[in-house]
Formats: structure tokens, sequence, C-alpha cells
């Protein structure tokens, strides 16, 4: 039996753990799936050990994924474009990486909640671990334009400048901005930084919103409420981070055992599981 695990520092609160085990179910792979919480400092090699113990691959989250980005020996194109990993898996030739937040993020919006991104104009807030993360198959699907704004415009602009060349090829305006800076109104905005969290103000001016913009926190459960709350205020569309938490783990899934998972029906017993 293969074992995986999701490494990060902390990780007991980690739904990945179920969400894999249902996969496993529902596709007659024969897997463990773990949680392993690392020290701040000890990375790698707390995650060597893990290896040398008989680990075969994994999930890292917060706070590790720009070391496990630069660990890696391999990395996927959507890996070197985030600059960070959030799975891994060991081969013969040595450490593979790649990003599957993207992804699951386009899926979610797309797929589960109907929402197409060509041709909108979409506003993605944090340029942050996790906004880089999304940015680059968030321009894939060819959006007219896209704002990065951030507390810290100089992180914004660095981040876009690293991704002018994708967003060309695809036909998006991408930009940096403040954040509360942004002008006009959005058909798609993406809260990718810690306000839900802190409980803070919402990071953008509510004109940035129109009735049926769809707002996606890639918080999910309690932590997203507060920001939930204020966008439905202006008439928003509201959307959590649940769907593409389960999205990601299923292309991780397919990565490493080659079967895609239902993902649609393992969301929908994770929502109904909380309520």
């Amino acid at each position: 039996m293969d074992r995986y695990a999701v490494v990060g520092h902390p990780v007991a609160h980690s739904k990945s753990p179920d969400i894999h085990a249902r996969f496993a179910e529902l596709t007659g792979q024969r897997i463990s799936y773990g949680r392993l919480e690392l020290p701040l400092d000890g990375f790698v090699s707390g995650i060597e050990a893990a290896r040398a113990g008989g680990l075969s691959g994994g999930n890292v989250t917060v706070p590790f994924k720009l070391e496990a980005f630069a660990w890696a020996q391999h990395r996927s194109a959507r890996a070197e474009l985030a600059q960070a990993c959030n799975t891994f898996w060991f081969e013969a030739d040595g450490v593979h990486g790649d990003n599957t937040d993207g992804i699951g993020l386009v899926r979610d919006i797309t797929r589960n909640a109907g929402v197409a991104l060509r041709g909108a104009r979409v506003l993605l807030v944090g340029a942050g671990g996790a906004g880089a993360g999304v940015l680059g198959p968030l321009l894939s699907e060819g959006p007219a334009e896209l704002v990065l704004s951030n507390r810290t415009v100089a992180r914004a602009e660095e981040v876009v400048r690293h991704h002018t060349a994708w967003a060309g090829q695809h036909g998006t305006k991408l930009q940096a901005s403040g954040l509360m800076d942004v002008e006009g109104v959005f058909d798609v905005v993406i809260n990718a930084t810690a306000t839900s969290l802190q409980g803070a103000e919402p990071p953008l001016p509510a004109s940035a919103l129109r009735p049926g913009t769809l707002v996606v926190d890639m918080m999910y459960g309690p932590a997203a409420q507060a920001f939930a709350h204020w966008a439905q205020a202006q008439g928003a569309t509201v959307r959590d981070g649940l769907g593409m938490l389960v999205e990601q783990a299923a292309e991780a899934f397919f990565i490493w055992r080659g079967v895609m998972p239902p993902a649609a029906q393992v969301l929908a017993e994770r929502r109904a599981a909380m309520g």
C-alpha cells in the first residue's frame, strides 16, 4: 500500500486525509494518506526522513510551498510559473513537484459554479503564495482582463512581470494595483488573502462588485463567512474555497495514481457533512 501525506505546519485541521480516503474508496485504489507536521525550520530533513520511511508522495500546505519548490528536482510547467509546489512524488530520477492549486480553482469556478472565465474581467486579490499559485491557470482560461491587487503594489508588479508573457499568449490584459485602487466592476473576484482569518475589513472597494459578480474566497467554512456576508450584501454570488480544495486534491490524486476521482461527488458529500 502506497503512503501519502499532507505536509505543513500546522496540519491537524487539514481535510485532505478525509478527501483522499474517499477518493481511494471510490476508485478502488489501495493507499493510505495521513498528516505530517514538520517544524518550521525542518522541512527538508523531515520530508527526506519520511521518504526514507516509505512515503510515496504527498501534498504541501502552508508554509512550505516555496521550500518544496526549491527542494523538487523536477518541476512541472505549472510549478515553474507559480514558483511553488503543493504536490510531490518520488520517482527513480528524484523528487517531482507540481502545483495543482490553480487548476483546482479554475475547475471549481468553471465546472462547479458554471461561470466562464474566457472574456471575463477578473480581480485577484493578494499576490502572496496563494495568489501567485493560481494566477497562471486563471490566465490560461483567457479572461479579457485580470487585475492583481495587493497591499504592497511592488509585490503585485513583480508577480505580474513573471506572468506577462503567459498573459500575452492567452490574449489577457494583465496589470497590478493597490488593494483599494482597483477601478471598474468585475465579473469574478477571488480573495487569496488571509483577511478572512484575521477578521479584517474586505480588501477591496464595494464598487468592484455588481449584482451577480462571482466572489470566491479561498478560505472555507467559518473562516470564509465574514467576507461572504460582506460580498452578499453587495449582491454578489459567493463561493468558498472548499471546491478548490477538493478539485486540487483530485488533480494530485490523478498525478499519483493515473485515475481521476469523482471530485463533484466528494465535494457534494463534504458540503453535506459541513451542513
